[in-house]
């Protein structure tokens, strides 16, 4: 069992009356990380499963005296997959004002829908942490420095997942069923989306696009759709936590592009599932790319773990001039280029970069120093 980083914190913050919700993909451990906290608790727990039809009527426009004889005398109640349930904020901020005794863990695999209905009831009365696939830091911690090493390409072929990690034998199959329509049930659902084919579409264009730049007005062209379907998916994927995009940084310079936008995958494996292609890297022509997307998402973990509040971008100027992955955190810069071979390790950053910003910090991140960087 690889132990959650998030797992300390929460803890942390059990019974201070607040509630506490965790919001990821689906299949990405947030209902083992709650059962591994309950394990260390005392109590009667009540456990609730939202993809339940009878459990999602309990809770729709639940009130004071439903919600006592719901919860009983337990001490913890669980409600997985909140966003199933209409007005959920609502319900949530009754049990935390009614019953100050009772900790509140409730787990939402999409934000989309669980953000509009939890916000304005739960202000003040929530803590709420992303999970994602498993870190390296995670990884190093529950298995040691040689897993980490022995299994890099493996990861960057079939991605953090925790079941994926946990049976690499069966990981091909595994994240063909979850890059299906599973890991996008909550999307399939809404009645903004009506065109099945057109996402999968869109999400094989966006694969084929990591790393690299990407204009709304070509991939509506691939995918057979307009701009703004299109921009209505992409802003959807992200809030399924799917992909997760970063924009241009623009600011002092004539010459940077102020409009693009890069396109990257939570986990490595779930974008290769989508192109159905797990090859080796020795016989792929992406391994630059999948090593880009690994290292900036990793970085993306450890900063969201340790609360290092960053600015992401990546920076391109009108002379090609490029810089992978940018950090912005008290006005001070850091920078990143990623090299997956070391021998061209000694790439230069760009003077006129480092010339216009306070520059902190700057590293080209290859196999050999990858882990500082990430952990």
């Amino acid at each position: 069992m690889i132990v959650r980083q998030l797992q300390k914190t929460i803890e942390e913050r059990m019974f201070t009356g607040k509630a506490i919700i965790v919001i990821g993909a689906r299949q990405v451990g947030k209902s083992t990380l709650f059962r591994m906290i309950l394990e260390k608790q005392g109590g009667k727990v009540l456990e609730l499963n939202c993809d339940d039809p009878e459990v999602r009527d309990l809770l729709t426009g639940a009130n004071t005296a439903s919600l006592r004889m719901l919860i009983a005398d337990n001490r913890i109640v669980v409600i997985d997959e909140a966003q199933r349930v209409a007005d959920i904020g609502m319900t949530l901020k009754l049990i935390t004002d009614n019953f100050p005794d009772v900790q509140l863990l409730v787990t939402g695999s999409s934000s989309f829908e669980l953000q509009n209905r939890l916000n304005e009831p739960l202000t003040g009365r929530k803590y709420e942490y992303h999970l994602y696939p498993i870190s390296t830091a995670e990884l190093m911690q529950s298995q040691g420095l040689l897993a980490v090493r022995q299994t890099l390409e493996q990861r960057l072929v079939y991605g953090s997942y925790p079941d994926i990690l946990n049976h690499a034998d069966d990981a091909r199959e595994l994240l063909m069923n979850l890059a299906g329509s599973y890991l996008y049930k909550d999307l399939l659902s809404l009645d903004s989306v009506r065109r099945p084919a057109l996402l999968g579409k869109l999400l094989t264009a966006i694969a084929l696009q990591v790393c690299s730049e990407v204009s709304y007005n070509e991939l509506a062209q691939t995918v057979g759709t307009d701009n703004k379907t299109v921009e209505k998916y992409i802003d959807l994927l992200e809030k399924c936590y799917i992909i997760f995009r970063l924009n241009g940084f623009n600011r002092n310079l004539r010459t940077e592009l102020k409009k693009g936008k890069k396109i990257y995958f939570y986990d490595n494996g779930i974008r290769n599932a989508i192109l159905q292609n797990f090859a080796p890297l020795s016989m792929r022509q992406d391994t630059g790319a999948l090593w880009e997307n690994f290292i900036i998402s990793e970085r993306i973990k450890a900063n969201q773990y340790a609360g290092r509040y960053v600015n992401s971008y990546f920076w391109r100027t009108t002379q090609q001039q490029e810089i992978d992955y940018v950090e912005e955190s008290d006005g001070q810069f850091s920078v990143f280029k990623m090299k997956w071979n070391p021998r061209r390790a000694n790439a230069q950053f760009p003077s006129s970069f480092l010339t216009a910003y306070d520059v902190r910090q700057k590293a080209v991140v290859t196999p050999q120093n990858w882990m500082e960087w990430v952990m």
